[in-house]
């Protein structure tokens, strides 16, 4: 190694330095999901979890929500079940229920917490149907009435349990799905569980990784990235049609979170080698954030 390849890492560094300082004893909130976390190629998922376990080395304080869609279609698949879907939102009855959380308890969070553990983390499963509590969801993102059985939306979240894993040093990690007042569990769609989650814990930041760059004003122009979006000017992106069907419960939870505390939301590609750390600690960034404004 030439001398100004090391020079060109130590800039690297010294360019990250004042925001692990900054962040340092703050809370992160990361949505984890997109389509490379079902990748059959680990590799993706193996470098997410070096970020977030680089994170927690920082001082940062790493709460993880998960999501599992593809996982739980095929386990749905090989129980016979047909999986039906309206305006986006899985039709949960009673069978796709008790599928839905042994998916996303069982195998997808075990394989989360093996991947966060692997970079020598220390994460701590959470079924989110011990820290969240919902109510039937009745009505979609667009007001229309929906009976989608037993799909939730969250009311309350137990701060208290999830920061005691925080103190204890660990990493927890979130299935989205709640106990409803019924004392049924509940799916909920897990972009807006990583919203209700980072209000709840006033969190500085909250991160959602998929598999898009972010906010692109010409969405088939990849190069259209908007690296910064205020409040104020999402209502015509929506009208333009740039924030479309699956990126509003994203945006809409963002926004929510932001007027609860969330100091900042980020939309970052997951299948990006090392995007959460380039979004977090450089000054460009590479994905979008949504502010205040």
């Amino acid at each position: 190694m030439n001398v100004a390849e090391v020079t060109a890492k130590a800039k690297v560094l010294l360019e990250a330095l004042p925001y692990i300082q900054d962040f340092r004893g703050s809370t992160f909130v990361i949505k984890y999901g997109g389509s490379f976390m079902d990748d059959p190629d680990p590799v993706a998922r193996t470098r997410v979890a070096y970020d977030i376990a680089f994170l927690a080395a920082c001082g940062i304080n790493v709460v993880v929500v998960h999501g599992g869609g593809k996982a739980i279609t095929k386990a749905m698949e090989s129980s016979g079940l047909k999986a039906d879907f309206v305006n986006g939102l899985r039709v949960t009855d009673a069978a796709t229920i008790a599928v839905v959380k042994k998916t996303l308890d069982e195998v997808v969070n075990k394989d989360v917490c093996d991947a966060v553990a692997s970079a020598k983390g220390k994460p701590k499963g959470l079924p989110g149907d011990t820290v969240l509590v919902c109510e039937k969801l009745i009505v979609d993102d667009d007001g229309h009435a929906v009976d989608l059985g037993y799909v939730g939306d969250v009311t309350e979240v137990k701060v208290k349990l999830i920061k005691k894993e925080i103190g204890d040093g660990f990493i927890p990690i979130i299935s989205p799905v709640a106990e409803g007042h019924d004392g049924m569990p509940y799916n909920v769609n897990a972009d807006l569980v990583a919203g209700r989650v980072a209000s709840a814990l006033r969190a500085r930041r909250l991160v959602y990784m998929s598999d898009v760059p972010g906010l692109l004003s010409n969405p088939p122009d990849a190069d259209s990235l908007i690296s910064t979006l205020k409040i104020s000017q999402v209502e015509e992106l929506k009208k333009r049609g740039v924030i479309d069907k699956g990126m509003r419960p994203k945006v809409q939870s963002a926004i929510r979170a932001l007027e609860e505390g969330v100091q900042r939301v980020h939309f970052i590609d997951g299948r990006l080698p090392h995007s959460l750390l380039l979004e977090i600690f450089t000054d460009q960034g590479i994905g979008t954030e949504i502010v205040h404004g």
